[in-house]
């Protein structure tokens, strides 16, 4: 019996809960991110804001939030056979994977711009890539190979015709069966194998004519791939040696007649992120294909395909950057320590702002490509060279940034940020994919210097592109003189290949912030990036720059309300 009657009462009740944030759900992602909006509008998609309005509310729900959750706490699970011993590979998945899915399509991320081209069509289409990786990013990598297949699959005239009729399709079909019993289908890719890796001319893999050789003719193919992702696609682009060299097959996983294709999955791989979505080693024991294009040109026929995946490794980390703003600033904004809310502290807003400014840099970045692809499929060949060089030198440098900003993100949040039942973890364990998929660093910095030599154009329009802030800010302007300057000794740049890169993408990014963004937001990213202090270590800004307009920039309760008061207007 205690001594205290009034705690008998009340024993189990040792504490109210406080200080402590609200639930982050049920916001609006496109009309909470000011950044997001302005980028569309200015790179000609505005015609999509109402469409983008709708899913941006789906994308910010409890109900999709939940559902990124489950389809990554349930992973993927690989029966190669079915009871009977048939060969099926197939591969279950939770049901929130399908949804996900079945979304994402039908918002048109697998190929609305080949299916309706038109100015601003790649912009609206990145925006609700954007916005999707802020939900689940795992099914985004079917989503993206399906969507960047197009260019390859084009040119096979014979090929387009039977399969880009369903590869644009905005249903979704996840059965195992053969594409002939679809109207709907999603494309993989396979090139890397053990022994390659990056170099896929090393590749072993061979192909062989069952009849005739030649393009659109059917080969079998023998060889094995060491990371094949998304294996449940319905056909695969594989890189295979044959006759003539190197080549690009499109190889189903059912044959024609229905039968089982050959492609056999090995395994599933057990990865440290990206777990929703299921990656693979794969035997090809005479797999049916049909050559694409002609023999000896796969590297070339597939690198349209693979340009196109990296230009969605740098919305998607730009993207995830603006989910981990969305999370820390709702959070600091409602906890409070040493007599104030955190976001109101100085040196947190120092952190706070300085990994503000690296997100808008991203989006900026990320959404000029886009406008220069839209500008490019209308046939500015200019935009087109810029496109091509601009692309690698994001995908370098904003995905190579998202990594230590996901981590600085969690430390903003503390040890809340480390459970699994946050968003956070799985952001971090996100971060270094987008970094690695479809090219490290170093194949992104050899591609800058490859896209250099075979379009020569294409540094020159780089450097118009830069060059169109000059006089703006003198910080800008010795960065750019700066830049300009690496390029007049060429004999070791491959060496130098990181830090040029590196000084080519904040140099884009300065400028674009000089012409396109807030005051506020560009002279902080030119003192920040480009003056005489600049460091890799978040919370480094110099003073005078105004923090809170930085915070309040990504404070989603209070823009998402402003921005949808606007948009009805």
């Amino acid at each position: 019996m205690s001594h205290y009657p009034q705690a008998d009462a009340c024993a189990a009740n040792t504490h109210v809960v406080e200080n402590m944030p609200t639930m982050l759900e049920n916001y609006n992602v496109f009309t909470g991110d000011p950044t997001l909006m302005e980028a569309v509008s200015r790179e000609g998609g505005g015609w999509a804001s109402g469409d983008l309005t709708t899913y941006g509310r789906s994308c910010g729900s409890a109900e999709w939030i939940l559902r990124g959750v489950e389809a990554n706490r349930v992973k993927p699970v690989l029966e190669t056979h079915d009871r009977y011993g048939h060969r099926i590979d197939q591969v279950t998945f939770h049901p929130a994977y399908h949804e996900l899915m079945q979304s994402s399509i039908a918002q048109g991320l697998a190929g609305s711009p080949w299916a309706q081209p038109g100015k601003g069509a790649h912009v609206a289409r990145a925006a609700g890539s954007y916005m999707t990786c802020q939900v689940e990013a795992g099914h985004g990598c079917p989503i993206t190979m399906t969507f960047a297949s197009v260019p390859t699959l084009q040119k096979q005239s014979d090929i387009a015709t039977e399969w880009l009729p369903k590869v644009l399709s905005r249903e979704y079909d996840p059965r195992n069966v053969s594409h002939t019993e679809k109207r709907a289908v999603t494309i993989g890719m396979a090139m890397t194998e053990k022994q390659g890796g990056s170099d896929v001319r090393s590749n072993t893999t061979r192909a062989y004519p069952i009849g005739l050789p030649g393009p659109g003719r059917e080969y079998e193919l023998v060889g094995h791939k060491f990371f094949v992702s998304a294996p449940m696609c319905d056909a695969f682009l594989i890189l295979a040696q044959a006759e003539g060299g190197l080549s690009c097959f499109l190889v189903p996983r059912w044959r024609p007649d229905g039968s089982k294709n050959p492609l056999q999955v090995l395994r599933l791989k057990d990865k440290m992120g990206n777990v929703s979505n299921a990656s693979s080693e794969t035997e090809l024991r005479g797999a049916f294909g049909w050559l694409i294009g002609e023999e000896g040109r796969g590297v070339a026929n597939i690198l349209e395909m693979v340009s196109m995946t990296r230009f969605d490794c740098l919305v998607a980390s730009a993207g995830a950057m603006r989910g981990h703003m969305t999370q820390i600033i709702h959070h600091t904004s409602h906890r409070e320590a040493f007599g104030n809310t955190l976001d109101k502290q100085p040196l947190m807003q120092n952190v706070l702002g300085d990994l503000e400014l690296e997100t808008e840099a991203a989006t900026h970045l990320a959404f000029r490509v886009a406008g220069a692809l839209d500008a490019a499929a209308a046939g500015n060949t200019d935009e087109a060279s810029f496109a091509r060089i601009a692309t690698a030198v994001g995908k370098y440098w904003v995905c190579k940034r998202q990594p230590g900003h996901a981590y600085e993100a969690m430390e903003c949040i503390g040890g809340s940020a480390v459970m699994e039942n946050s968003l956070m973890p799985r952001f971090y364990r996100e971060a270094p994919i987008n970094t690695i998929w479809e090219g490290s660093g170093n194949v992104q910095c050899l591609d800058v210097l490859r896209a250099m030599r075979k379009d020569p154009h294409s540094l020159e329009a780089f450097l118009s592109e830069v060059g169109r802030s000059e006089g703006k800010d003198p910080r800008f302007d010795r960065f750019f003189s700066g830049l300009r300057a690496e390029f007049s000794k060429l004999q070791d740049l491959e060496y130098r290949a990181r830090s040029v890169v590196e000084k080519m993408a904040l140099a884009l990014q300065g400028s674009l912030l000089l012409r396109d963004a807030p005051t506020t937001v560009a002279e902080g990213f030119c003192a920040a990036r480009l003056g005489s202090g600049s460091g890799n270590t978040y919370g480094m800004l110099p003073t005078g720059i105004d923090c809170q307009a930085l915070i309040d920039r990504g404070r989603i309760d209070r823009v998402d309300t402003e921005n949808a008061k606007r948009l009805r207007a």
